[in-house]
């Protein structure tokens, strides 16, 4: 149990890389749209399609590949390829040398997650699991708040280019450390001799039991559907700091530097609260994890509505804000454990992918891709403050 601890500190911190270089187009938005000479529908799908088709699609590949071959190395191949593309988003010099490598970002970040969790969920007993995945997907929120920082204190000085070649650089030297760490047996692993290869009926089979998982289990269904819906929301906050700017007035250096402070803080509080409180609602209640979720976000949606339509300088509007990255760090760990829990070991990896996939291919994709469609129509038939 004490040798998990390392890794799961390594894979956390992975997975704030992860999410650093995955918002940086985001959290420079007030530089790049108006550099590159975006539409806000250019903008919405890279933050989304050109990103999200290749990570959802490939992160089932990569899935059934971390199910069957050794998950350092596979997360090593991914990280070098993702941080090679990164740097090279800082040469972009228009929507489509953009968008390229923000494809192959997509593929080599695919890999992460579903590897990490079926390596996570052979080195922590199934208790210890809403704690693992909570500390696990700290990465978010703090990735999220680590490249709006970025964007706050280093765009002026260094531009957006530079902090691309510079994450770029250290992804590739954090991407040849995973090769330090050793594979983890399996829990019910299988005999040398009933291992799966990586044939075609093997990986079909894999397929095929997740499908058999999902048509037989209602609660996985609901659980992934609630992900979508709540995915949907998170896409449109690709242009959070364009309404901060253009609408509510903020300086786009000091948004980008307070809301990166409240991010990190109020995500890791959010993420820790989420994985221990989850695992203690389960034990004492039985109700599960997801109606933990389903009571937090039923006392907190009217303040998300509500701050939309209020003075930036009301206190209602920082609750907000702070409330949106603090419930951003809850849903993780639960949800993320809930679909653990509910599927055979030897297709965890495989079935997070699939989570994955819809979360981002359906979700993520009408957030963002069809956000930006919408602000674009009602900027050309002059509505009045369309971001919000």
């Amino acid at each position: 149990m004490k040798k998990a601890y390392p890794l799961l500190f390594f894979l956390t911190l992975l997975n704030m890389l992860n999410f650093v270089d995955r918002q940086l187009i985001a959290s420079f938005a007030n530089f790049i749209v108006p550099d590159l000479g975006l539409t806000d529908t250019q903008f919405g799908f890279l933050t989304s399609l050109a990103f999200i088709f290749f990570y959802s699609v490939m992160g089932i590949f990569m899935g059934v590949l971390g199910d069957m071959v050794n998950r350092p190395r596979l997360i090593a191949f991914g990280v070098v390829l993702w941080s090679i593309f990164t740097a090279l988003t800082g040469a972009a010099k228009g929507f489509v040398s953009m968008a390229v490598p923000r494809m192959f970002i997509g593929v080599g970040e695919s890999i992460l997650t579903p590897t990490s969790m079926s390596l996570l969920s052979d080195s922590f007993p199934e208790k210890r699991m809403g704690f693992a995945a909570g500390f696990y997907y700290m990465g978010v929120p703090i990735g999220v708040g680590i490249s709006l920082l970025i964007a706050g204190y280093l765009g002026e000085s260094l531009g957006w280019r530079n902090c691309f070649y510079l994450l770029g650089g250290i992804g590739l030297l954090l991407g040849l450390s995973t090769l330090f760490f050793k594979e983890r047996p399996r829990k019910n692993a299988q005999s040398t001799e009933e291992k799966p290869s990586l044939s075609y009926a093997s990986t079909l089979k894999i397929v095929f039991t997740l499908f058999r998982a999902l048509k037989a289990s209602s609660a996985l269904r609901f659980t992934i559907l609630a992900g979508v819906l709540y995915h949907i929301v998170l896409g449109a906050a690709v242009f959070e700091q364009l309404w901060f700017v253009q609408e509510r007035g903020f300086e786009r250096s000091e948004i980008a530097q307070i809301t990166g402070w409240i991010g990190v803080v109020a995500g890791m509080a959010g993420n820790l609260f989420g994985g221990v409180v989850s695992d203690w609602w389960q034990e004492k209640t039985n109700q599960g994890r997801p109606m933990f979720l389903f009571w937090l976000s039923l006392v907190t949606f009217p303040i998300f509505i509500y701050y939309r339509f209020v003075d930036p300088n009301t206190v209602i509007f920082w609750t907000g804000v702070v409330l949106g990255f603090f419930q951003l760090g809850c849903f993780f760990g639960p949800t993320f454990s809930v679909v653990q829990e509910l599927v055979p070991n030897n297709i965890r990896a495989t079935v997070v992918a699939f989570y994955i996939l819809t979360l981002n291919l359906v979700g993520l994709t009408l957030g963002s891709l069809g956000g930006g469609i919408c602000v674009d129509y009602m900027k050309t038939n002059n509505f009045d403050e369309p971001y919000t």
